[in-house]
């Protein structure tokens, strides 16, 4: 019963970092279109009336953290693979179950950690008019 249990949650915490991964991870072009789909940070970049300088900017900082972005994306994506190929009547799938979960954990910790980085350098490209409109509008789109 407890090995149950402990396949079970190990379960649930992959699920769940693996939800949050999808849910936050960057996959866009390089321009101002968005980290994964249309309504994303920089999408709303294209709402500040960027210059010129700073559109060819943030385009440099996306494309600087793409590779580092896109290597976390890939190992998460092997880590859950890993995972959903072993049977749950392996005698060792309690094992690779909390291995996976520990590993998509650190990898989440990872890509948000990088995500954040790649939001604070571009967030330094903005006037303090432009941070202020784009706080505007996140807060509009969380509602």
């Amino acid at each position: 019963m407890k090995s149950f249990r402990n396949v079970l949650t190990a379960m649930l915490l992959t699920a769940g970092a693996a939800l949050t991964a999808a849910a936050g991870a960057p996959d866009a072009p390089s321009g101002p279109q968005g980290w994964r789909h249309h309504g994303g940070v920089l999408h709303m970049l294209s709402r500040l009336n960027l210059s010129d300088a700073q559109k060819q900017q943030v385009r440099d900082i996306v494309a600087a953290a793409r590779p580092q972005l896109e290597s976390l994306r890939e190992q998460m994506h092997a880590n859950r693979l890993q995972l959903k190929q072993t049977q749950p009547n392996d005698p060792n799938y309690a094992s690779v179950a909390l291995q996976a979960s520990q590993t998509q954990g650190s990898l989440s910790a990872q890509m948000t950690a990088q995500q954040a980085e790649l939001r604070a350098q571009v967030f330094k490209v903005l006037t303090p008019a432009q941070q202020t409109q784009l706080a505007a509008l996140e807060a509009e789109k969380r509602r």
